[in-house]
């Protein structure tokens, strides 16, 4: 995850205090702007906790769906290879008739 480096928290922003001269800003306008910066950094800090949050349920699910994927694939490996075993015994059931049926016709014996 990336890491966000930033300078000024809103506490420390809203605490700044700015030196007076004689042709300094005024401090009421000031203030004003320090409110606004505030109320974005407080948006901004709240609007990434929402994404972390969601990222972390994201990639939660993700793996989840990851282990649901592997499981099904082995099932359906294991599907299949039964699939194929009974066909193989199919097969040799199969196999195993006919020659009892052959066996029949040149022993003679009709049961």
């Amino acid at each position: 995850m990336h890491e966000l480096e930033i300078n000024l928290s809103p506490k420390e922003i809203l605490d700044k205090e700015f030196k007076l001269d004689a042709k300094g800003y005024r401090p009421k306008e000031v203030d004003e702007y320090l409110d606004a910066i505030i109320e974005d950094y407080n948006e901004f800090i709240r609007f990434t906790k929402k994404l972390e949050k969601e990222n972390r349920e994201l990639e939660e699910k993700n793996a989840h769906l990851e282990s649901e994927i592997r499981k099904l694939k082995i099932e359906l490996e294991s599907q299949e290879d039964g699939e194929n075993a009974g066909k193989f015994s199919t097969n040799n059931v199969d196999l195993l008739k006919r020659l009892s049926n052959l066996e029949k016709i040149v022993y003679g014996k009709n049961e």
